[in-house]
């Protein structure tokens, strides 16, 4: 269970981030700097294991969400430093959110619940079909309007399954 995190802004800079590794994995990981409306700053880590949902290209100017695990530890330095896990691109089309989800389906902040239909497409993050139920697992939930009960119920249209690495 990851406890994500997030933060929203304008991608004000995008740059190579070395890593100080081998030459032939120099330029696979990028650095992205968000600005939030108050000012506030925070720089992503993104490499090549973060997922974009859509797979959207990101450039400077953008609206985007970056979501990161809390509770790894992050170097104290200012702007914050972050590893990406996910990145949303803003579309005011569809929701996003991105949390671990229990057996009943339900956020790790109470605040949404899923209702799965048949028409939910149930992906892994190589687009390739995940056929078991997807509770007890981190999500990517992909959705549009929702009840305003609380929590908020919604039937997705698409759930994409973080699974752990080996």
């Amino acid at each position: 269970m990851t406890n994500f995190f997030s933060f929203s802004g304008t991608v004000t800079s995008i740059s190579d981030f070395f890593t100080g590794q081998n030459s032939e994995s120099e330029g696979c990981t990028k650095f992205f700097t968000l600005e939030n409306e108050m000012g506030q700053i925070v720089n992503f880590v993104v490499s090549p294991s973060t997922y974009f949902v859509d797979h959207e290209m990101i450039r400077v100017g953008d609206r985007v969400t970056g979501y990161y695990d809390g509770d790894l530890p992050a170097i104290l330095i200012y702007p914050p430093q972050y590893h990406a896990i996910v990145m949303v691109k803003e579309n005011p089309n569809r929701n996003v959110k991105v949390s671990y989800f229990n057996n009943q389906l339900l956020s790790s902040d109470g605040q949404l619940r899923l209702n799965l239909s048949p028409f939910t497409q149930l992906l892994l993050t190589n687009e390739q079909r995940f056929t078991r139920f997807p509770g007890n697992r981190d999500l990517i939930v992909i959705y549009g309007p929702t009840t305003r009960s609380i929590p908020a119920q919604t039937t997705p249209f698409q759930i994409i399954v973080l699974c752990k690495q080996p």
